[in-house]
């Protein structure tokens, strides 16, 4: 590298390696005079400078591709809709060339992006790994931060750690912007490539990693180029950046720390204030700590506080018209620790299914939100919003045991003057989120919820149902699976899933409901006994099925149990419906009920074989059902070879967040 006009001390030539020879560090004069040779980063800053905006290059081309992408996936689901109105046959298959190449493209892409791996016993509750694709995407951006950081930058003599140093500091400084645009609700980011904050915020942390990791090469590179001289204590004291230096340190490192899951899960209302309060001691720490020499790299801070002004503004804004006449919200305490929330909002009428909402009750948590799926859809429930919450500690549970009790259904299709006179002031941040496809443009559709994870799922279904009255969809069946503890919690929603299972019937789309239960002695004995043949699984030991239609212990009788042996799992389309095992019950007698955990690759396959087009799954539930879900499609999609000539089908698949 050029080092331009640096002098070097006992008259070397200017464009030779900068070296000690001749220098008396005894004389402090001639110390503290090649000590700012050492420093000097004229030259240094410049091409720093440079490759700090070759990673902004890098970045915007993958927010650019993917944005690309979002926007043509959301054409080619337009255009099914279209289709289908127009009675065109396989409207959910790709149709020509370009159609074709990009389902090909999705599938290698899904194939090597969807998995997802949980450690065993104890570790999964300390211990859970990302997707396989945030996973290559972290990797991707750690390799080409530590790649901008070295490429091209070997200077020899006593400025070899100088230039690495001041490079580091460089891409650190850049990352800030980043770090913001990943965290804003309202996200740039968010809204070209169609990715939810919630998602963008998991690589919010690791960008947040990446900045604290190119700080500290940045404090390790510098203190190696002053040390190597013995001037370490020379620079200590006499450099008004050493102590502003420690202090932007210091704060990245509690603010990394403060992100870890179990230290920020422990109290999330306290994490946020302090997250806040830290980053304008970082902000302004960085400010204070920018040689006068480089104020241009101020830009790197103005960009990131107008990105957050900007958030918060519309997020102020928002969140002012919201509440400007709050909501009125009751509370109903249900079956497993369940409280419904029924808001009546004159603001709010407008959501996608799928979306959440930070809610606040000042009641039970003045200063506090909960973020909530709306379990209902603006077509129901009168256009109120309606959330599950299961009660655990703190803001929970303290609505669960001031909520009324209640025996009837979870989501009652009432008038507002049947539903309980005691209400409380509702505060709403949102909606927010509903990233996902729109499932009324699949052929088939497979729908996987664990417990409250049916907030997801159920306003998917109650859309489509919806919007199948007004119109043709592509859609030909749809799959609706549920896993509780118990039987009676599914009396949560059966009267919406009633009515969707005869709107959904109406026009010919096929509708099976399984609801597979995992821990009800009314269902299962949960004794060996092998005599009865029973071969139902409960957590993967025998166990004995019983009727539940009446909420008795007493064993089925011999035909049902004949049915509950069954275990074809074939999509019978003479019959237009899937067969399954499993017994009707009265609690809900347009579903089929199955003991132990659902085979959730068997179940896949079955709908595939008979799909015409992309088949749509969305799961919502504890982690260790989403990785089942992911694996199975995966699995699914490399044995059948969706879009690379076999004829098979493409699937897509949406994960959301259970539990926050």
């Amino acid at each position: 590298m050029d080092m331009g006009s640096t002098m070097m001390m006992g008259g070397a030539p200017s464009d030779s390696p900068l070296n000690s020879s001749g220098v008396d560090f005894s004389n402090d004069t001639q110390a503290s005079t090649f000590l700012g040779e050492v420093l000097d980063d004229t030259v240094f800053q410049v091409d720093a400078n440079m490759y700090a905006r070759n990673f902004w290059y890098g970045a915007c081309a993958i927010i650019g591709i993917t944005a690309v992408f979002n926007i043509t996936q959301r054409l080619i689901l337009s255009q099914r809709i279209k289709a289908a109105a127009a009675e065109k046959k396989r409207p959910a298959a790709p149709s020509n060339i370009f159609t074709t190449a990009v389902a090909t493209t999705a599938a290698i892409v899904r194939e090597a992006t969807y998995a997802q791996w949980t450690p065993q016993g104890g570790l999964s509750r300390v211990f859970k790994l990302p997707p396989v694709g945030t996973i290559a995407l972290v990797v991707a951006y750690l390799a080409w931060c530590i790649l901008l950081l070295f490429v091209n930058n070997n200077v020899e003599g006593g400025q070899h750690f100088t230039s690495l140093g001041v490079r580091a500091s460089w891409l650190a400084v850049a990352q800030v912007p980043l770090l913001i645009l990943l965290a804003g609700k309202n996200n740039l980011i968010g809204l070209v490539t169609g990715v939810s904050y919630e998602r963008l915020n998991v690589l919010h942390r690791w960008v947040a990693r990446g900045l604290f990791f190119l700080a500290t090469m940045h404090v390790i590179f510098l203190h190696l180029a002053w040390n190597a001289y013995g001037l370490g204590p020379l620079e200590y004291s006499t450099d008004s950046c050493i102590p502003t230096g420690w202090a932007v340190y210091a704060i990245l490192i509690w603010m990394n720390i403060s992100t870890i899951a179990p230290i920020r899960n422990f109290s999330y209302e306290f994490f946020v204030v302090q997250h806040i309060i830290t980053f304008f001691g970082f902000i302004i720490a960085v400010m204070f700590h920018l040689p006068s020499t480089a104020l241009y790299s101020r830009v790197y801070i103005f960009i990131p506080i107008a990105l957050y002004i900007l958030d918060r503004l519309v997020r102020t804004a928002r969140y002012s018209w919201n509440n400007v006449r709050p909501g009125h919200a009751t509370l109903t305490a249900l079956e497993g620790g369940v409280t419904k929330v029924c808001i009546k909002s004159k603001t709010i009428k407008k959501w996608a299914p799928g979306s959440h909402v930070l809610l606040s009750l000042p009641k039970f948590g003045p200063g506090q939100s909960h973020p909530a799926t709306i379990a209902s859809v603006p077509s129901s429930h009168d256009g109120h919003l309606v959330f599950i919450l299961k009660g655990h500690k703190g803001f929970t549970s303290r609505i669960l045991k001031n909520a009324n009790s209640s025996t009837t259904s979870l989501l009652p299709t009432q008038s507002q003057e049947s539903l309980p006179v005691q209400s409380h002031v509702a505060l709403i941040d949102g909606p927010y989120g509903s990233s996902h496809n729109d499932f009324a443009a699949f052929d088939s559709v497979v729908l996987v919820a664990g417990s409250t994870g049916i907030t997801f799922t159920l306003p998917i279904l109650l859309d489509i149902a919806e919007r199948a009255k007004n119109g043709r969809l592509p859609l030909k069946r749809i799959v609706f699976l549920w896993v509780v503890k118990n039987t009676s919690w599914t009396s949560w929603i059966s009267t919406e899933l009633t009515s969707a299972a005869d709107a959904l019937r109406a026009v010919n789309i096929e509708l099976q409901i399984r609801v597979h239960v995992t821990c009800d002695d009314a269902f299962t004995s949960g004794v060996i006994n092998d005599k009865d043949g029973c071969g139902c699984e409960n957590n993967n030991k025998p166990c004995c099925c019983e009727d539940i239609s009446s909420g008795s212990s007493s064993p089925v009788n011999e035909k049902e149990k004949s049915q509950a042996v069954t275990k074809t799992r074939s999509f019978d389309s003479s019959a237009s419906r899937i067969s399954g095992s499993g017994i009707r019950s009265r609690v809900l007698p347009c579903a089929r009920f199955q003991s132990g955990r659902p085979d959730v690759y068997n179940l896949l396959w079955d709908i595939l074989d008979v799909a015409e087009g992309e088949t749509g799954v969305g799961v919502c539930g504890p982690l260790g059902l989403s990785a089942d879900v992911r694996r199975a499609v995966v699995k699914c999609s490399d044995e059948r070879g969706v879009h690379k000539g076999t004829g098979a089908q493409g699937i897509y698949l949406h994960a959301e967040c259970f539990g926050w």
